[in-house]
């Protein structure tokens, strides 16, 4: 193969490589997309239930302010009445019995007074928690509307433009020789993107391996189209673009041969 055809051939691969670069950003970006949005919703969840879990904590809390606030006013009743009856006692026997009943009444009393006040600052602590849940909660909720929303009409255009490469890369095919083509498609089948990439100072840019010696001195003569001896993808020397293209005459397709 003449330098000037194998030129055109690596040029015409390396534009086909440009369409199959777009094709596969915009798959990425379809398979990406319903997993960005499956993420958010599980945010979203995580955090209905993180918030869930607060609001059953701190309605078990109120009950349990409820009922101190009836024992503690039970109490202080029954501390009045006793005082009251303290008044009519007959006997200093009774009256000390009476105070001993009315001191463990006030004992208990300021207890449940203390219980109360550690009651009260841990309900405003999970209101605190709760306040700042509810900041998360709402902003992953509008997000998660917004990406919905979004989510059909994302697809669609991804769809459209995949539509419109696929039409390209069907002409751009064309001027390619089809055992050139060929080679190309049996590699990109059968190994991960891309399919054809430079070689620079010596490297693979696909694997980021040196190539051997002997394989980088037949690249830089331009003479066949090569593989990495390491990753299998086709390669070009980087320093054969700066060849200008007014120089090669135009050149006939003719089959790859090795």
């Amino acid at each position: 193969m003449s330098n000037a055809v194998y030129l055109d051939q690596i040029k015409q691969l390396v534009e086909l490589q440009k369409v199959d670069d777009a094709i596969f950003a915009v798959k990425q970006e379809l398979e990406r997309a319903p997993r960005d949005l499956e993420d958010l919703e599980q945010r979203f969840e995580a955090a209905e239930a993180q918030r869930n879990r607060v609001l059953d904590k701190l309605a078990h809390l109120q009950e349990q302010q409820k009922r101190l606030s009836l024992e503690i006013d039970d109490d202080s009743a029954r501390i009045k009445k006793s005082k009251n009856k303290l008044m009519q006692v007959g006997n200093t026997r009774e009256y000390h019995a009476m105070m001993r009943e009315m001191d463990s009444m006030e004992k208990v009393n300021r207890s449940r007074e203390e219980e109360k006040m550690t009651l009260m600052e841990e309900l405003q602590l999970q209101n605190d928690t709760l306040a700042e849940i509810d900041r998360d909660h709402s902003a992953l909720k509008a997000e998660l509307e917004v990406k919905r929303e979004g989510l059909e009409e994302k697809i669609q255009k991804a769809k459209a433009n995949l539509e419109s490469l696929s039409r390209k890369r069907a002409q751009v095919s064309k001027a390619i020789p089809q055992p050139v083509f060929m080679r190309y498609e049996f590699i990109r089948v059968r190994l991960e993107h891309p399919v054809i990439v430079a070689v620079k100072d010596g490297v693979c840019s696909g694997c980021n391996i040196a190539v051997p010696p002997q394989s980088f001195i037949e690249l830089q003569r331009g003479q066949q189209i090569l593989s990495c001896p390491n990753c299998q993808r086709l390669i070009f020397w980087c320093e054969h673009f700066s060849v200008p293209e007014e120089s090669a005459p135009a050149p006939k397709p003719v089959p790859l041969t090795d």
